[in-house]
């Protein structure tokens, strides 16, 4: 088992260098610093004499990847790729192209993304299992069919109506809670009610859906049939067995929103004006600020691959077929 986690770092580690390299080839091969000099000063007209102090301020001024009017190693450690990409794997992420500490950024704002994801993240898994449990309980009834199209009408709808609506019922209307903003403290709960409740709301439809195809592939085997002609009833096969045996899938689903703890909902943030990494990503698109795009991509990359190496573990815990192989 730990050869197996060691070479999955190992391929995790090759993965982070390709991602890395197209990330470089993509923001330096398709613009020019010259590029991202004139967008970041504003304007067309910008004289070269402008440029080239954005470029100096900020270390763009070096060659991409070969210096050659440097000595020694120095003909690759002084360019644009070692000083701006290889402290990435560091996570070193200096300064962004505004002057100011990436690193920084990223601790201020990274509780109010766990504030908003955590509980988003772990509310919903139980909601979803709970009511995809109901269903396969309540399963040929009236119940199961409103249930299932209340689901199908769900993941119908884009995650962007939830919020607007949410808003203009919750907040406008009815007035229960603010339409946005962030506050610390005891108004911390007051302002991740509203996006929280439509974070679960807009996940509830799909993942609904595909749990409960898992617990009905489950029922019909053999060991649920065991289970039943022993006694047990049939809330103990659904929750102690059913369940034990569809965590598999389910934990390979639940490593897609991993990153999200961290890098926070981009939409969600944005819309209900919560300063965390998702904003702080959206707001660098906006200003064209390469930099923070860069390692907010590189950062995603590394916490999914540390989501799919957890979850391999995880697959040691919830089946034992896995662990003894």
């Amino acid at each position: 088992m730990i050869n197996y986690i060691i070479r999955r770092i190992g391929y995790g580690i090759l993965i982070l260098i390709g991602v890395n390299l197209l990330t470089f080839v993509l923001f330096f091969g398709l613009n020019t610093t010259d590029d991202m000099a004139r967008m970041n000063i504003g304007g067309k007209r910008v004289t070269q004499d402008a440029i080239d102090k954005w470029k100096t301020e900020r270390g763009y001024d070096k060659p991409l990847l070969w210096n050659a009017s440097e000595p020694g190693h120095a003909k690759l450690t002084k360019t644009i790729f070692f000083e701006r990409s290889v402290p990435l794997f560091v996570f070193e992420f200096g300064a962004s192209d505004t002057g100011r500490d990436i690193s920084y950024e990223l601790k201020r704002r990274v509780w109010p993304s766990l504030a908003l994801a955590v509980p988003t993240f772990i509310l919903g898994i139980l909601v979803v299992l709970l009511l995809s449990l109901v269903l396969v309980f309540f399963k040929s009834t009236y119940l199961e069919f409103w249930g299932v199209a209340a689901l199908v009408f769900l993941m119908s709808i884009s995650g962007l109506f939830y919020i607007i609506v949410g808003q203009f019922f919750f907040s406008k209307l009815l007035k229960l809670v603010p339409i946005s903003g962030f506050a610390g403290g005891g108004a911390l709960l007051v302002f991740l009610a509203l996006p929280v409740m439509m974070g679960i709301l807009s996940r509830l439809g799909g993942e609904g859906l595909f749990y409960r195809t898992m617990f009905l592939e489950e029922i019909g085997k053999d060991y649920v049939r065991t289970a039943r002609s022993k006694g047990l009833s049939e809330t103990v096969v659904l929750f102690k067995h059913v369940l034990r045996n569809a965590l598999l899938p389910i934990l390979t689903s639940t490593v897609s929103v991993l990153p999200l703890l961290f890098l926070g909902a981009l939409i969600m943030e944005s819309f209900f004006g919560i300063p965390g990494l998702g904003s702080y990503t959206i707001d660098a698109i906006n200003a064209q600020d390469f930099a923070v795009v860069r390692s907010m991509v590189f950062l995603g990359a590394a916490l999914y691959i540390v989501g799919l190496i957890l979850t391999d573990i995880s697959y040691t815990w919830a089946d034992p077929r896995v662990r003894l192989g």
